[in-house]
């Protein structure tokens, strides 16, 4: 997605931000890991915010104020500072997190601190008053019809769990980047963890173990669990056939390990 500059926004967007944060000094654009046509932390004379944002006019705009909805529900997410709409811009301020991408490979102190985010997040109830397809749909037809209630649930799923989009903090493991999130069971971030946990380097049994200190996915019913591994396999594959970037290969290698590990198909 191409990306502009905080200079480059219209000056009633910058005006109405100001409003919030004061004159800003400078702006750093986001390198990577942020879809949207703004994204930039602004420094003032008293603080660094986040932004992100995008035209008015953006079939895709209404996503911006979703993750804003979503995130204001959100545990360890950056706390939701601002929106504004002016000059034919939507801009929300975050929170700026200051902390680094965690280390999911094995052994690593890291660990703990996403096991305890894992599990703050399986406590969270979906938002009520924010419409989204929950996973069980949005994942209909990549399993069998009978086995729905197994995908089911009430709970605020982030369903991107990539350490891209954790910051290890002193205060432990934030999340950002909800604009994927849905209904889901309260287990399901952790059955998305094990996932990243393959792909960092743990076996499919490890990665499942670390997952297990979340009380939610211990607790979680093995059939359950089967479909969930069976669904994201097929998801990851279908993705990397229609548009195979560079990353999803490994992604779905990962995913194929776990659910060859749990029997589900030939690795």
């Amino acid at each position: 997605m191409h990306r502009i500059a905080w200079q480059e926004l219209p000056s009633a967007a910058r005006d109405a931000v100001e409003k919030h944060t004061g004159p800003v000094d400078h702006a750093e654009t986001a390198g990577h890991g942020v879809m949207s046509h703004l994204a930039c932390a602004l420094h003032t004379a008293s603080e660094r915010v986040f932004v992100k944002g995008t035209r008015l006019d953006d079939e895709a705009a209404w996503m911006y104020d979703y993750e804003a909805r979503v995130t204001r529900c959100a545990p360890r997410a950056p706390r939701v500072l601002w929106q504004v709409e002016a000059g034919g811009w939507l801009l929300v301020g975050y929170e700026f997190i200051d902390g680094r991408h965690p280390n999911l490979s094995p052994g690593s102190a890291d660990l703990p601190r996403l096991v305890d985010t894992l599990t703050a997040m399986s406590a969270a109830p979906w938002p009520e008053g924010v419409r989204k397809k929950p996973l069980h749909v949005r994942w209909g037809g990549l399993f069998p019809v009978d086995r729905t209630p197994d995908l089911e649930g009430g709970s605020l799923v982030h369903t991107d769990v990539s350490a891209l989009n954790m910051l290890a903090t002193v205060d432990g493991v934030r999340l950002f980047d909800w604009a994927l999130a849905c209904p889901g069971p309260d287990w399901a971030d952790s059955a998305f963890a094990v996932v990243r946990l393959v792909h960092a380097g743990h076996s499919p049994e490890d990665a499942e173990q670390v997952a297990c200190g979340v009380p939610a996915f211990l607790a979680a019913a093995p059939a359950a669990v089967d479909t969930f591994a069976h669904a994201l396999h097929a998801v990851w594959a279908s993705r990397e056939r229609a548009d195979p970037l560079p990353h999803r290969a490994a992604l779905t290698a990962a995913a194929r390990s776990w659910a060859a590990h749990r029997g589900l198909i030939r690795a």
